[in-house]
C-alpha cells in the first residue's frame, strides 16, 4: 500500500474527522464501498465502518490502530478512491491501477489551491491548512455523538449539529471553557460536591458532569436543583441512562436547601432576581471553592435606585432598568470581593439567544485581601449613594445580626 494513504489516514483519524468514504471497488461483490464515521462508545473514540456488501449493510467499530491496520485490506487492490472530510477541509485519494496514490486537497472556505500530490511529495502549506484550519477548537466537538447532546435535541445520532440548536452549543462550549479555567482551584485528590441552582433542562449540568468526570478523571457528586418536577424526573431517567451514577436532580428551591454541609462549586443559571443572592449567600455560606452564576431578571434594585444628581438620567424607564442591572450584579460581585474572593464578570452566551448576559465568576482566596476594611467602607458609600440595599448585603447583615456581630 502506498505509504501516502497510510500518511493521510493518521493525520485525518482524529477528533475532527467528520466521515470518510472509501469507494471505487475493484470487487463490487465483496465490498462495494465503506462508510467511516466517529462513534462514542462507553466514552471511548471509535471509528465505525460500515460495509456496503450487496444489499446488506455491516457495521463494524474500530480504534484508530486496528482501523489502520485495515487498510491494507482495502487499499491493496480492492479500492481505488477515497474522501476524508475534516473540519479543516476535504481530502480526495485516487489510486492508479499500479498501486499509486494521489492526494488532493480542498480547505474549507477557500478555493481548491492544492495541486496533486504524488506519493512522497510534500506541500506544506495547503496539508497543515487541511488539518489544521478549524472554526472552533470547542471542549466539545461537532461529529462526535455524546448521548445527552443527542437526547436533549442538540446534535443527531450521527454526531451532526443541528442548526437550530447551534446557539446552545456555542453555548456549552463557552461555559466549559470558564470551568477549565477554574480546574487549577479544584482538588482532584478527592471527591468534590458540585451544585448546579436551577438547573432546568440541565444541557450545561450534563456537559459539566461530562467534562469533569469523564474528560478530566475528578470524582465529582453533582446534585441539579430546581422547582419543576417533571423537569427533574426526567433529568434522573437521562442520568440513570447515561449510567451517571454521581449525579442526581432534586425538587427544590434555592433558599430552603439544606441537603448539603460542604459544597466546592456553585453552579447558577439564570436564577431570577434576587434567587441568585440566594444561591450566592448559600455558596459564600459553605466556602465553596468556585462560584459560577448568571443572573436575570434583577428587578430590586431597579425599584430602589434614587440618587438627585442622576435623576436626569434615571427618568427614562428602559435606561434605569438596564443601568440596574448591571449595577446589581457589580455590587454582587464586590460584595463577594469582601466575602474572600477573587471575581471577574465575563459576558456570557444565553441560553434562549436574547443578548448577551454576564457571568460572575468567583474563586476563593488562599488569603485575606489587604485594605478589607477601606475597600467594604468604599463599597457601602456607593450603596449610599445609589440608595441601594441589595439582598445580599442583607443576607450577610443578618447573619452577622445573628452572630452578635
Amino acid at each position: 500500500m502506498d505509504n501516502a494513504i497510510s500518511k493521510i489516514f493518521d493525520e485525518t483519524i482524529n477528533q475532527d474527522l467528520i466521515s470518510a468514504t472509501i469507494s471505487n471497488s475493484t470487487d463490487k461483490n465483496r465490498i462495494a464501498k465503506i462508510r467511516l464515521r466517529p462513534v462514542l462508545i462507553k466514552n471511548e473514540l471509535y471509528y465505525q465502518a460500515s460495509e456496503y456488501i450487496g444489499q446488506q449493510i455491516f457495521h463494524h467499530n474500530y480504534r484508530k490502530d486496528e482501523l489502520m491496520d485495515k487498510l491494507p485490506q482495502w487499499f491493496e487492490g480492492l479500492f481505488r478512491q477515497a474522501e476524508l472530510t475534516t473540519k479543516g477541509g476535504r481530502a480526495t485519494i485516487l489510486v492508479s491501477k499500479k498501486g499509486k496514490a494521489t492526494v488532493n486537497y480542498k480547505l474549507t472556505g477557500t478555493s481548491t489551491r492544492s495541486k496533486g500530490m504524488q506519493a512522497g511529495a510534500t506541500q506544506p502549506s495547503d496539508q497543515e491548512a487541511f488539518l489544521h484550519n478549524k472554526k472552533k477548537n470547542y471542549i466539545l466537538q461537532e461529529g462526535i455523538a455524546l448521548p445527552f447532546l443527542v437526547d436533549l435535541g442538540v446534535m443527531t445520532k450521527d454526531g451532526q449539529l443541528i442548526k437550530a440548536k447551534s446557539d446552545k452549543f456555542r453555548q456549552i462550549n463557552r461555559f466549559l471553557e470558564y470551568i477549565e479555567d477554574v480546574l487549577p482551584f479544584l482538588d482532584q485528590e478527592r471527591e468534590l460536591t458540585i451544585l448546579d441552582f436551577g438547573c432546568g433542562k440541565s444541557y450545561l449540568t450534563f456537559a459539566l458532569y461530562y467534562y469533569l468526570k469523564i474528560l478530566k478523571g475528578y470524582r465529582i457528586n453533582v446534585i441539579g436543583l430546581d422547582l419543576k418536577s417533571e423537569v427533574i424526573k426526567h433529568c434522573n431517567m437521562l442520568s440513570e441512562k447515561y449510567g451517571y451514577d454521581r449525579l442526581r436532580f432534586l425538587e427544590g428551591d434555592i433558599a430552603s436547601y439544606e441537603g448539603s454541609s460542604q459544597v466546592d462549586m456553585v453552579v447558577t443559571l439564570h436564577a431570577c432576581d434576587t434567587a441568585t443572592d440566594y444561591a450566592l449567600y448559600k455558596a459564600v455560606s459553605w466556602g465553596a471553592q468556585v462560584i459560577l452564576s448568571v443572573p436575570c431578571c434583577q428587578h430590586e434594585l431597579n425599584q430602589q435606585i434614587k440618587n438627585d444628581l442622576l435623576k436626569p438620567v434615571l427618568k427614562y424607564g428602559i435606561i434605569k432598568e438596564r443601568m440596574a442591572a448591571l449595577l446589581t450584579d457589580a455590587l454582587r460581585a464586590e460584595i463577594l470581593e469582601t466575602k474572600g474572593y477573587r471575581v471577574q464578570l465575563l459576558e456570557f452566551i444565553d441560553m434562549e439567544h436574547t443578548p448577551k448576559n454576564i457571568l460572575i465568576r468567583a474563586v476563593k482566596r488562599d488569603k485575606p485581601v489587604k485594605a478589607a476594611d477601606q475597600e467594604h467602607a468604599a463599597l457601602t458609600k456607593c450603596m449610599d449613594f445609589l440608595n441601594a440595599d441589595p439582598c445580599l448585603k442583607r443576607l450577610f447583615q443578618e447573619e452577622m445580626n445573628k452572630e452578635g456581630k
